[in-house]
């Protein structure tokens, strides 16, 4: 008799073991109160190319004119270029070239920027789009980055350029362009930096399509910055910038001209194809 009590009590408690709770859902894997983790996806890009082999020689003679007819020697050490100083090449490494001819100086600055994300809850790519997002918000691009068939793309809706842009300076020592108010613009101010290119920013207008922008279709985001800066009076320099972002990878293309004549400009429209063209062939590259 106390066998067979041994027996059924053992077997109720097999029974016990392996009965449905009564949700129709399984006991929890695992200790209880153990939460989950999981690490956010790494980037797309583990390392980073070698800044002063980025850009093909064909291409460098095409930005930097005037090196052809420089001595072999004169034209490897400018194609060489110079690498810029890093602590971490793996997350950061950028190269410079510049060429010194008769008609003027110029100059190419090149700056890869690998993003690691370390907290385990946002991934590289994410992290990268916050670093992207601050670079764009400093360059402070008008609101003429925004399409033109857009709304009321100017504040005012006039067309009219907002205040510091190159679009309100005149030529140096001459009155500026007419107001859509049919005054007088102002006469430009040495020493004043300006973005974008000259003459009527009007949306549509053949100068509003030179202005600091956003760029489509150019790795995931980027952006393109025009900037008339005086290197030292009164010669003037013009800088154009094309920033852009290829999942955890931010390239950085600096293209700057300053003519050796101090009364001339140099022209928005040259350097802004010269430095998107660059930049497609650098994306094209990391993808490979």
């Amino acid at each position: 008799m106390a066998y067979a009590t041994g027996a059924v009590l053992i077997a109720a408690l097999a029974a016990g073991c392996t009965s449905d709770t009564g949700s129709g859902e399984s006991a929890p894997d695992g200790k209880p109160g153990t939460p989950t983790v999981s690490s956010a996806p790494p980037g797309k890009y583990r390392t980073l190319p070698d800044a002063c082999r980025a850009i093909p020689q064909a291409t460098l003679k095409d930005l930097l004119p005037g090196t052809a007819d420089m001595p072999e020697a004169q034209q490897d050490k400018v194609f060489e270029g110079a690498a810029t100083v890093t602590y971490d090449t793996d997350r950061r490494i950028g190269c410079r070239w510049k060429s010194d001819v008769p008609e003027g100086t110029r100059s190419i600055h090149l700056d890869f920027e690998r993003v690691v994300s370390y907290d385990t809850a946002v991934s590289d790519d994410d992290r990268a789009r916050e670093v992207y997002a601050k670079k764009e918000t400093a360059a402070d691009l008008p609101d003429t980055a925004l399409p033109p068939e857009t709304p009321d793309a100017s504040p005012s809706g006039s067309g009219t350029p907002d205040a510091g842009t190159e679009g309100t300076e005149g030529t140096e020592g001459t009155e500026g362009t007419e107001s859509a108010d049919g005054t007088e613009g102002t006469e430009s101010t040495e020493g004043t930096d300006g973005k974008g290119a000259t003459g009527d920013t009007t949306p549509g207008s053949p100068a509003d399509s030179l202005q600091p922008r956003l760029l489509d279709k150019l790795g995931d985001s980027a952006f393109l910055d025009d900037a008339l800066s005086r290197a030292g009076a009164p010669a003037r320099h013009r800088t154009v910038s094309v920033v852009f972002r290829t999942s955890n990878v931010i390239v950085t293309v600096e293209y700057t001209a300053q003519p050796a004549m101090p009364t001339e400009v140099p022209d928005s429209q040259e350097l802004q194809e010269k430095a998107q063209a660059l930049a497609r062939q650098l994306v094209d590259s990391f993808n490979d």
